[in-house]
């Protein structure tokens, strides 16, 4: 995520390239969803058939900076958590606000949520008034958040690269995206440090222990100099990962410094401890002077000299099947540039261009598998086939 500069109303990229929530505008006045509004509702007009390589993205709730999106057990409304600090669902109810705790920095704020697999307890992860992280949990049910508890708390040296993802993944586990800390080309050297959490993609089990348990089988367990939470490292910014529910490949998109964005991919029953280059590497390009055995490659990666790009948005694998031609294609966009492109898994460098969202935050997956695209400026959008 790219920190900017704003200077008499003008936007520039020189400074920290890398901020997802650079060249925002105000954010608009909430508008609560309506019924007519929801998932559920059907368009008054009759939907023209499907073309491949074409996607519709419908608005059906306008909120306030939304930012990520979360199902839930056995409940059919959407979960959306607004940067600016509240849980709200798709029917327009709060779950939980934490408005007068988050911090407000353009890279800050409500920034990820999660539903333990029962749908018993849910997660959010935010920044307090410090600037510093932490992942949160409460007992839910369904109607009221109880039980609020901190199950980690992360100092961040910096206002930027905060990361934010929440998942639980196919093993019951939570998984958690930070970025390397901030400022710009990870100073301290986080991303390659195993002794920080910072630049990490970290794997826990929050119901397993106080605050909580470290899986025994996470790579760097009993490994002197290493936290034992760590499931993946070199990262700089993994703002979105996502699982494929169909094949169990975690894809991590992590946001560039100032030359390239890159797509990560992790094969289902990896064991972990991947070190996906940061800061030694810059998509494929080195970046600063280091050696690291084995570095991962990263299975897409893109110019920030181009078309105004400037922050990755890693999207889902489509398991959904209202859209037949998507099947088995990974969808993902650039925050500023606001174009999506689905390739199909096995040929990512047939990627197309399926359509434009601006100042894209997030995408989401309903309990379904049909797709959800959130923009910065409000709206939720379904995503629909054209």
């Amino acid at each position: 995520m790219k920190a900017v500069r704003l200077v008499v109303a003008v936007f520039s990229f020189a400074l920290l390239p890398g901020a997802l929530l650079a060249c925002t505008p105000a954010a608009p006045a909430p508008v609560t969803p309506s019924a007519a509004q929801s998932p559920e509702s059907s368009e008054a007009a009759t939907p023209s058939p499907p073309s491949s390589g074409e996607l519709r993205f419908t608005e059906i709730a306008t909120l306030e900076q939304p930012v990520a999106m979360a199902v839930r057990e056995d409940d059919d409304r959407l979960y959306v958590a607004e940067q600016t600090g509240r849980l709200r669902t798709s029917d327009g109810a709060t779950v939980v606000d934490l408005s007068r705790e988050v911090s407000t920095g353009n890279e800050q704020g409500l920034l990820g949520v999660a539903f333990h697999p029962s749908g018993r307890w849910l997660y959010l992860d935010w920044t307090d008034a410090r600037g510093d992280t932490h992942v949160t949990e409460w007992a839910y049910d369904g109607s009221k958040a109880t039980a609020r508890r901190d199950v980690l708390k992360v100092d961040q040296p910096y206002a930027n690269h905060n990361g934010g993802q929440l998942a639980f993944g196919p093993d019951g586990h939570l998984y958690i995206a930070l970025g390397d800390g901030g400022s710009g080309g990870d100073p301290e050297g986080n991303g390659q440090d195993l002794g920080t959490l910072l630049g990490k993609i970290l794997r826990i089990d929050p119901r397993g222990d106080e605050p909580y348990a470290v899986p025994r089988d996470n790579p760097f367990v009993g490994k002197s100099g290493a936290r034992p939470e760590i499931w993946a490292y070199g990262l700089r910014n993994p703002w979105r990962f996502t699982f494929d529910r169909g094949s169990g490949d975690l894809w991590i998109g992590d946001v560039g410094q100032n030359a390239w964005e890159e797509v990560d991919r992790e094969p289902a029953g990896s064991k972990g401890g991947a070190n996906y280059g940061w800061n030694l590497r810059e998509g494929r390009s080195p970046f600063r002077d280091g050696e690291a055995a084995d570095l991962v490659e990263p299975v897409i990666v893109y110019s920030l000299q181009e078309g105004g790009n400037c922050s990755v948005i890693a999207g889902h694998v489509y398991r959904g099947t209202k859209i037949p031609w998507l099947r088995g294609h990974f969808l993902y966009g650039d925050f500023c540039a606001g174009w999506v492109k689905a390739a199909p898994v096995d040929d990512l460098d047939a990627a197309a261009d399926v359509g434009k969202v601006e100042q894209l935050s997030s995408f989401g997956e309903g309990p379904d598998g049909e797709l959800y695209a959130l923009s910065l400026r409000g709206p939720l959008y379904r995503v629909d086939p054209a």
